[in-house]
This record gives C-alpha cells, sequence and structure tokens, in this order.
C-alpha cells in the first residue's frame, strides 16, 4: 500500500514511517527541511521538502505520489511548550488543522486514494460530567479563550474529515505523547521542568490525563490503514490518571525530587489559566473503541511501566 504521511519528520511521524515499512507498506514522508529529508529515508519513506502552506506544491507532492491512503500529521508546536503563552504555542498547529486539511483532503481525493488519516487528540473533552470520556463526548467549550479556540480548531479539522466525500475518513485522537522527541522525554520541555521542580502538583491535581508511548500511537495508526469504519478513536492507553498520581511516578522515573504542590491561584497567575485548568480539571479518554474496532493493544497498557521504560 502506498502512503503520504504529511509530516513525516514529526515526533510521531518518524516511528510511523519505520513502522508502516517494516509491515511492507511504501511510505512517502513530507517535511519542510532539507536537512530532516535524510532522517524521513532512513526511517525508510521516500522524502519530499515542501512548505505544508505552500498549497499548490502540497497538491503536487500528493498527485505525483499516488497513494492509497493519505495520513495528516502535521503540527508546529515549539520545543518549549509555553502554556502561559498558549495562544502563541497552539495557534500555528490550529492554523495546520483548518487551512491545511482541506487541501490534503481534495488532493487526496483528487489523487484517487480511499482513505483519509488525520492527528487529533483526546484531551480537549468538554469539562462537564464524567472524568473519562469516549469519543461521543462533546469537545471543550467552557474554559479559557485560547483554549477553546483550539478545541473549536480541531473539532473543525474533524468534521473535515469525517465528512469527506469520496473518502474514508478516520481522526485518531492521540493522547499525551512520551517517548523519545516528545515534551516527556528526559530531554523535553516537560521532562527539564520536573527534574528542576517546576513542574508542581496544582490544587487537588484532579486534571485527568490520557496517555500514549509514541511507538503505540504510530502502530494504532498503521492499524488504521485498513481497521475500523470511518469515524474518530481515542488512542490512548489503558489508564487514565489525576495529575496528583502521574505527576511523582513520572519524576521518580527521571530521578528527580517528588513534585512540590502549588495553589491553582498561583499556578494561573505563574503559568497561566490553561495550564491551571488542565491540571485540575482535565478530562481523560477511553480507548475501548480503538481496542475493540481497530484491533489495538498498547504495548505500554499503562504509563506507569512506560515512563519507567521510557526514561530508564
Amino acid at each position: 500500500m502506498r502512503v503520504f504521511v504529511a509530516g513525516g519528520s514529526g515526533v510521531i511521524g518518524r516511528p510511523l514511517i519505520r513502522q508502516l515499512t517494516e509491515a511492507g507498506h511504501e511510505a512517502i514522508g513530507t517535511t519542510r527541511s532539507s536537512e530532516k529529508a535524510e532522517a524521513v529515508r532512513r526511517a525508510g519513506a521516500t522524502p519530499v521538502v515542501v512548505d505544508a502552506l505552500d498549497f499548490d506544491a502540497l497538491r503536487r507532492a500528493v498527485h505525483d505520489a499516488r497513494p492509497d491512503v493519505v495520513m495528516h500529521q502535521l503540527t508546529a508546536l515549539p520545543q518549549s511548550y509555553d502554556m502561559r503563552n498558549y495562544d502563541r504555542t497552539i495557534a500555528p498547529t490550529s492554523r495546520l488543522r483548518t487551512e491545511v486539511t482541506p487541501v490534503l483532503i481534495e488532493a487526496a481525493r483528487e489523487a484517487g486514494a480511499r482513505r483519509f488519516i488525520s492527528q487529533s487528540v483526546c484531551f480537549m473533552y468538554g469539562l462537564e460530567g464524567d472524568r473519562i470520556k469516549d469519543e461521543q463526548a462533546p469537545i471543550m467549550a467552557r474554559g479559557p479563550a485560547p483554549m477553546v479556540a483550539a478545541a473549536q480548531a480541531t473539532g473543525a479539522m474533524e468534521g473535515m474529515v469525517t465528512g469527506a466525500q469520496g473518502l474514508e475518513g478516520v481522526v485518531l485522537r492521540y493522547g499525551q505523547f512520551y517517548g523519545p522527541g516528545t515534551y516527556y522525554a528526559r530531554d523535553g520541555a516537560m521532562g527539564r521542568e520536573a527534574v528542576r521542580r517546576r513542574f508542581p502538583i496544582v490544587g487537588d491535581g484532579g486534571g485527568m490525563f490520557s496517555f500514549v508511548h509514541v511507538e503505540d500511537a504510530a502502530a494504532a495508526t498503521v492499524l488504521a490503514l485498513d481497521r475500523g469504519a470511518s469515524g474518530i478513536y481515542n488512542v490512548c492507553d489503558d489508564e487514565p490518571a489525576p495529575l496528583r498520581e502521574w505527576l511523582p511516578v513520572y519524576a521518580r522515573a527521571l530521578g528527580a525530587k517528588p513534585p512540590r504542590r502549588a495553589p491553582r491561584w498561583l499556578a494561573r497567575l505563574i503559568a497561566g489559566a490553561p495550564a491551571a485548568l488542565s491540571a485540575t480539571e482535565l478530562r481523560g479518554a477511553s480507548n475501548a473503541k480503538a481496542k475493540r474496532e481497530l484491533g489495538w493493544t498498547p504495548r505500554y497498557p499503562s504509563w506507569r511501566e512506560g515512563f519507567a521504560q521510557a526514561l530508564a
């Protein structure tokens, strides 16, 4: 199967391309940087250097690839995740989701692809009701304005994909990535903050987090090539957990001292409203549908063993 991966040099793009190749598929991976093209090639794909915001060039790349499946794995997140300036941090990725998605969908249709698979996230569910959500739950409509705007952009992208005419549209709502190259890696933004004890348990620490190792996320994506009907799937591990529970385990896996505690008002003042809300009110996600309909079983069913092995 020929697979066009938009975002082939990203955090999930690299293991995804490798797993596609290992499964016998032919992958074509995009990157904005000629320097990263070699990394895409080493992972087993044919690299294409293209700026996704150059819509004509992006269309040509898809047409030339003649793929059976197009995957939208494009993000534009900075190396250091700045929750205090959440709007500036997330805006470039929201633009990719709202402006590039329709271009990729149209190009996929024109090139004769049968399926379109898009990256999304499972940590933008509404803050009301159950602490653990399935795919039917509404996305966030209440909260800090930048978070609501990001949720709306993500929801718009999901609607384009699942409603795409002539294509099987599949949305994979990934959990918080951990593993090599992620924010939760030892040298990632969260890892550095935890080691410096600048990543506290805020308030009651009740915000629910759903994690997934990038290798597990890639494995689910490969299965989605020809499994599951059009629709949305949460791709996360089996154990959504509150911040107060997972953060001490994460710090211990890093060899760091236990996290400090901070009141919510102080976290809001120093780190911003999105950080304070995530730490106390975020909702987790159920992976039951992905396990049932994609036949996916995560190698790391819990962040408990996942952190220990990823950070060993």
